[in-house]
């Protein structure tokens, strides 16, 4: 620890005629669009709802979805997924019509864990579910039995939500990082 006899500390410049300290400059960086409480975001998290609901709708329709293990992993995933997103995007919403910037490192963690467990579910169980789809497909040959077109479309919006949410998870993790 230093002391004064040492190292004087000058007192703080005078501002006004008065001994106030000037505040610290910051520099802040502009919200970058896609992050949480931009429009982009919200586009962002809307789509991701919009191809879960669809891709959940999708398996749900089907009577034989649950003899498999992949595709209720696959419900189930899409499900988690969809109700994070449309929560986030209830979030974004709010953020946008009070004009509030949610650049705060608490909620910007929690935005990136969440997007960055729930994009890992929701890409492994697509890739799961796109296993099941070629096996029964191309090597058993039982399309004709099966709802393997049903199957092949909930996959493919699982995969499309996926990409959404990817953008998300890496927007809010550099903006941890650089934060």
């Amino acid at each position: 620890m230093s002391r004064p006899a040492v190292h004087p500390v000058e007192p703080p410049p005078l501002i006004d005629g008065r001994n106030d300290a000037a505040p610290p400059r910051r520099v802040r960086m502009k919200d970058v669009q896609g992050m949480p409480g931009t429009s982009t975001g919200l586009a962002l998290r809307l789509c991701q709802f919009v191809f879960t609901v669809i891709s959940l709708a999708v398996m749900a329709s089907t009577s034989d979805f649950p003899s498999v293990t992949a595709f209720r992993y696959l419900v189930a995933a899409v499900g988690l997924q969809s109700l994070w997103s449309f929560t986030l995007a209830l979030i974004d919403i709010y953020a946008l019509c009070v004009k509030r910037s949610l650049r705060n490192p608490a909620v910007i963690t929690a935005y990136t864990i969440g997007d960055g467990v729930t994009s890992t579910i929701t890409f492994a169980a697509a890739c799961a579910c796109a296993g099941i789809t070629v096996l029964i497909s191309n090597d058993l040959n039982r399309c004709d039995i099966n709802h393997c077109k049903r199957f092949m479309s909930a996959t493919a919006m699982a995969f499309i939500s996926w990409f959404a949410v990817s953008p998300s998870f890496f927007l809010n993790f550099w903006s941890l990082a650089s934060s």
